[in-house]
């Protein structure tokens, strides 16, 4: 890290710190004066919410970062992932977006790759809704990438 970042957290708010979870009773600021990988606790997507393919790949990479004890496990599951999805998005936007995603991960900046497919919700949300990918493609899919 090139200089410092510095977060402020409410009571009672949550953030994921190197695979540790912290609880603050007030708010207060806290600064990160090196390197360290962090989620804040609003950016993190519960099992029960990967309702799409998008949010399974979110959830995927989220536990590259939260969970370091399984991160290469976590890692193949998100490589298998992004080659499904490929294979099933015709829309470039996404097509695109996701390769940019699979290069993120793939160069350590998952923290990146997690803003970008939240991005994506969206147009995910457009297709799904217009049957481009239909609802046995998209079981398959949570069949495939989802043995939470």
């Amino acid at each position: 890290m090139k200089s410092t970042l510095r977060l402020s957290l409410k009571s009672g708010e949550k953030i994921f710190v190197n695979g540790a979870v912290l609880r603050v009773d007030r708010k207060v600021s806290i600064e990160f004066l090196n390197d360290v990988t962090f989620l804040l606790e609003n950016h993190v997507l519960q099992p029960e919410d990967t309702t799409t393919p998008l949010r399974q790949l979110y959830f995927i990479a989220q536990m590259i970062l939260i969970n370091p004890e399984g991160k290469e496990q976590s890692l193949a599951l998100f490589r298998k992932s992004i080659s499904m999805l490929l294979s099933c998005f015709r829309n470039e936007e996404i097509r695109t977006e996701l390769k940019r995603v699979d290069a993120q991960v793939s160069s350590g900046r998952t923290f990146d790759a997690l803003k970008a497919i939240r991005g994506l919700y969206p147009a995910e949300e457009a297709i799904l809704n217009s049957n481009e990918i239909t609802p046995a493609v998209v079981k398959e899919l949570r069949r495939e990438i989802a043995p939470w």
